[in-house]
């Protein structure tokens, strides 16, 4: 058993040790360990040549990562909230992500940006978001977000190993969760879901952090008879459209969950992939929960109910069930 946390910081290991081209730029990331703990170590075995401290300024060692990248390197960028991303967005946008385009495939940018993202600390409205949609609309960017410990170690190697700029968004929500972790190198596939609970009345399609709240809503659900499909899709870009589209043809019904605010949200594009391709097999209206449009904040009991949680979660899958088109 390993700890999300824990998961991420062996991800990390195992690649700076096969191979040398891999390395970490970030705040604190060398001899303090991250600022929660993702690279805790790292400096003590691959040295201050290869984990690297580097000043407040995201814009700056974000780019210097990027260039670092386009000679040959495997930087990760450890960007501390993923607030922060803003800063960070000069050099991803407009050089990272379009270099490979522009260069006609002759420059590749394998460069990895890993970021706590999220709310549910107390980290108040500049340190809590959900930033997702940021990047969405720019070609050339991966985005993967884990949901537990297994999946955090798998997409991490797969994000170091891929030719092209991967935010790895991790949720500072999930870093004391436990769960099985193998031994050893192994990948998932960027690109692809994972249907984490099969059901036949409806489907929950989620990410990071509210995969565990879809899978809590689901075992209640099923208390009263009814079988909800929960989906992570732990790869937001790319989209694994097929497996959103078999279920939904199976079950008929879909529920959106995301943390982020429901206005712009990724829900809103699920929902028009689902529309445009699986239209016929719907016997309800589409629905998405998010979170509220308002910044996060820092008191505890608004910023619960500023997310959906799993009695949210329950109360809009049974209004799906009793809706028909």
């Amino acid at each position: 058993m390993k700890s999300y946390l824990e998961a991420i910081n062996e991800g990390i290991r195992l690649e700076m040790r096969r191979d040398e081209r891999v390395c970490v730029l970030g705040e604190d990331v060398g001899v303090y360990g991250g600022g929660a703990g993702a690279t805790r170590g790292l400096i003590e075995e691959f040295t201050e040549r290869r984990v690297m401290d580097m000043p407040i300024s995201e814009t700056a060692f974000t780019g210097a990562a990027v260039g670092a990248a386009m000679l040959g390197m495997r930087p990760i960028v450890e960007i501390m909230f993923s607030d922060f991303l803003t800063l960070a967005a000069d050099p991803l946008i407009n050089h990272a992500a379009k270099m490979p385009f522009m260069s006609a495939g002759q420059t590749s940018v394998p460069l990895v940006v890993m970021t706590p993202m999220g709310s549910g600390t107390g980290a108040a409205a500049q340190h809590s978001q959900s930033p997702e949609m940021m990047f969405m609309n720019t070609p050339g960017i991966k985005i993967v977000t884990p949901s537990n410990p297994y999946n955090a170690k798998g997409l991490m190697i797969s994000a170091i190993r891929d030719e092209g700029p991967v935010i790895y968004l991790e949720h500072k929500g999930l870093y004391n969760m436990k769960g099985e972790v193998p031994e050893g190198e192994y990948t998932l596939p960027i690109g692809k879901a994972s249907v984490i609970r099969p059901g036949e009345d409806i489907t929950i399609i989620t990410y990071s952090a509210m995969a565990k709240e879809c899978l809590a809503a689901a075992r209640e659900l099923s208390e009263i008879r009814i079988s909800a499909e929960v989906i992570d899709l732990m790869s937001l870009k790319p989209l694994d459209e097929e497996t959103l589209i078999e279920s939904v043809k199976k079950t008929g019904r879909v529920l959106i969950v995301h943390e982020a605010p429901a206005l712009g949200g990724f829900g809103g594009y699920i929902a028009g992939v689902i529309a445009q391709r699986a239209f016929k097999y719907l016997k309800a209206p589409i629905k998405c929960l998010g979170g509220e449009n308002i910044p996060i904040a820092y008191n505890a009991v608004i910023e619960r109910m500023q997310i959906p949680g799993k009695e949210k979660i329950i109360k809009t899958a049974e209004e799906i069930l009793n809706e028909e088109v």
